[in-house]
C-alpha cells in the first residue's frame, strides 16, 4: 500500500503516530481507570459494580487522611523554600558577578538527574552510620536519625527535594527577569535609591505572572511527588513520610486493590483541578 505524502491528507499521516500514542497511553488508561473507580476489583477476583462506594470510603479512611496531611506538610514547606531560593538565586546571578556562567551550569545540575536516582543518592549521603552527613556532624558531637525519626525522614525528603527542584525555580525566575524592560528601573532608580522599594514596588508586580506559573508548576509536581519517598524512605519509618501518590501506588501494587486505587486518583484530580481553575481565574481577574 502507497501513501502519498504530497497529498492533502499528509499532515494526518505525520499526526497519526502522536494521536495513537496519545490515546492508548493517555485517553484509554484515563477511562478505563475512571470505570475501575466504580468497581470494587481486586486482583484475582471478579469486578463488582459499587458505584461510589469508592469515594466514600476513601472520604472516611484515616489513612488518606494521614497520606493528605503529610502531603500538604511536604507542600507548605518545599514550594515556600524553593520559591524564595530561587528567587534569591535569580536575582543574584541576574546581575555581572565573576563566574556567572559557570555557577548557573553548576546550579542546574540536579535537573538533570531523574528523581530515583537522585532518592538513591540521598539514602547514601543521610545514612546514619557512617554518611557523609552524620560523619560531618559527628566533628562536633552530633547524630541525627535521619531516616529512622518521623520527623528528621520527613526533613531529608525535604532537602532532597528543595536541591532537585529550586533550579527550575532559579531558571524560569531568572528567564523572567531578564525580559523586564530596562528603562523602567532606569526610571525608578532615579525616583529613589532603595532597592527594596524598587524590588517591591516594581520587579515584583512585574514578574507576578511568571511567579504564579512556577507555582503552579511546583504545585503540581509536590503534590504528585512519589520517585524520591518511594526511593528515600519508602514511606517510613511506619507511615510518617507516606504520601498521597505512594499511598495509591501501594493501594494498586501491593494489595491489589485497583478500584480503590483508582477513586483515589481521580479524587487527587479533581482537586488539583479546582485548584488550577482557581488561580487561572484570578490571573484573569487580576489581567483582564
Amino acid at each position: 500500500m502507497r501513501i502519498n505524502l504530497g497529498g492533502k491528507n499528509a499532515k494526518f499521516v505525520f499526526l497519526l503516530p502522536a494521536v495513537v500514542w496519545t490515546l492508548f497511553f493517555t485517553v484509554f488508561p484515563l477511562l478505563y481507570s475512571l470505570r475501575l473507580s466504580f468497581f470494587r476489583y481486586v486482583l484475582g477476583k471478579p469486578e463488582q459494580f459499587i458505584g461510589f462506594e469508592n469515594f466514600l470510603r476513601a472520604l472516611s479512611d484515616y489513612k488518606v487522611a494521614n497520606a493528605v496531611k503529610t502531603t500538604l506538610i511536604f507542600i507548605a514547606v518545599a514550594i515556600p523554600a524553593e520559591m524564595l531560593l530561587g528567587m534569591a538565586l535569580a536575582l543574584l546571578f541576574n546581575q555581572r558577578i565573576p563566574g556567572r556562567r559557570f555557577f548557573r551550569t553548576l546550579l542546574t545540575m540536579p535537573l538533570f538527574f531523574t528523581p530515583v536516582a537522585i532518592g538513591l543518592l540521598g539514602l547514601t549521603i543521610f545514612y546514619e552510620e557512617g554518611g557523609p552527613v552524620n560523619s560531618f556532624l559527628g566533628l562536633v558531637g552530633l547524630k541525627i536519625p535521619w531516616l529512622s525519626h518521623p520527623t528528621w525522614a520527613m526533613a531529608a525528603i525535604l532537602l532532597v527535594e528543595i536541591w532537585q527542584w529550586t533550579p527550575f525555580v532559579f531558571l524560569v525566575l531568572l528567564a523572567g527577569l531578564q525580559g523586564l524592560p530596562e528603562e523602567v528601573y532606569e526610571s525608578a532608580w532615579l525616583e529613589t535609591s532603595s532597592g527594596w522599594q524598587i524590588f517591591r514596588w516594581i520587579t515584583l508586580p512585574m514578574l507576578q505572572p511568571v511567579i504564579i506559573i512556577v507555582f503552579l508548576l511546583r504545585l503540581i509536581e509536590a503534590v504528585k511527588i512519589f520517585d524520591i519517598a518511594y526511593s528515600l524512605t519508602a514511606g517510613g519509618p511506619g507511615t510518617s513520610t507516606q504520601v498521597y501518590s505512594l499511598f495509591v501506588y501501594r493501594s494498586a501494587m501491593k494489595f491489589f486493590d485497583f478500584g480503590y486505587a483508582s477513586s483515589l486518583a481521580y479524587l487527587l484530580l479533581i482537586a488539583m483541578s479546582v485548584v488550577i481553575a482557581f488561580f487561572f481565574r484570578r490571573m484573569r481577574e487580576i489581567y483582564e
